[in-house]
């Protein structure tokens, strides 16, 4: 079951394309954390998603906020696809326990074996804003975060 707005976000340590350890914590305080689960890379409605980031980055991690994306599959094959598309935002690999974070925030799918399209706003005080869903083949509609991005931080 997703997580309520309005509740603490699950805190979290996972290893980026870089295998760098990125932690929300180290957010908290300083700036609002935009989360986006998708289910694996290298797939096309993922790539088109974060496209849309890369697209517009500023939007996305700026001063006043940081764009996190996850999935289950390995920080080296992040590495691989972030190099292949340009991503220069973190791609953190919710490799192992498999699947954790996502379900800390209830976006796993137990049946796929990966994370649904799970986009979560979270502010500077660890505080989720903004949590939406989706399943495996729907794309989402990123206004709805520019609009919740808006709303919190101007």
């Amino acid at each position: 079951m997703l997580i309520d707005v309005g509740t603490e976000a699950p805190e979290f340590t996972l290893k980026d394309q870089n295998n760098q350890e990125v932690t929300l914590a180290d957010f908290r305080g300083r700036k609002a954390v935009l989360l986006v689960f998708y289910p694996l890379a290298f797939t096309g409605t993922c790539q088109g998603e974060l496209a849309e980031i890369k697209d517009n980055l500023p939007a996305y991690a700026n001063e006043d906020v940081q764009v996190l994306t996850v999935s289950v599959d390995s920080a080296y094959s992040h590495k691989i696809w972030a190099e292949r598309e340009g991503y220069e935002f973190p791609l953190l690999a919710d490799f192992w326990p498999h699947g954790g974070v996502a379900q800390a925030y209830g976006t796993f799918n137990d049946e796929a074996g990966f994370a649904n399209r799970g986009t979560f706003l979270i502010d500077k005080a660890g505080v989720v804003r903004f949590a939406e869903m989706t399943g495996p083949g729907e794309r989402r509609d990123q206004d709805g975060w520019r609009k919740a991005l808006t709303e919190l931080v101007g």
